[in-house]
């Protein structure tokens, strides 16, 4: 079975994607509410996946993503992002994201998404 954490600092989105990814088949080790945390945590679970909000406090996802792709070059992160952060989402591609989601999103969204991340993991 596959692990993931979830980075955002809204824990509603939190809750929801993690009532989805768990539907899904896919354990959810960790959730961390900003950058510093997920990098910390990633360090402690080191997940087959993590989800990472773009926007949040004390350190945003797109600079959480080029630490964790420091500590292991392999990570895969799909960067989550609100409707008209195109550029966010361009510049965490370029950083090394595997993917986006935007929000707001859906079950069949997130079941292709990871569909196609999790088709590295083999």
């Amino acid at each position: 079975m596959p692990t993931a954490m979830i980075v955002d600092d809204a824990a509603f989105m939190r809750m929801a994607l993690k009532k989805i990814l768990i539907h899904l088949g896919i354990d959810v080790i960790a959730e961390a509410e900003n950058g510093l945390s997920a990098i910390q945590k990633f360090k402690e679970t080191n997940p087959d996946i993590i989800t990472m909000d773009i926007t949040m406090p004390e350190m945003n996802g797109i600079d959480a993503l080029r630490e964790i792709r420091k500590i292991n070059s392999e990570a895969r992160v799909i960067m989550v992002s609100a409707m008209g952060q195109e550029n966010y989402v361009r510049d965490a591609i370029v950083n090394g994201a595997k993917n986006f989601i935007v929000k707001p999103f859906k079950e069949e969204t997130i079941k292709a998404t990871f569909d196609a991340v999790m088709k590295s993991l083999k």
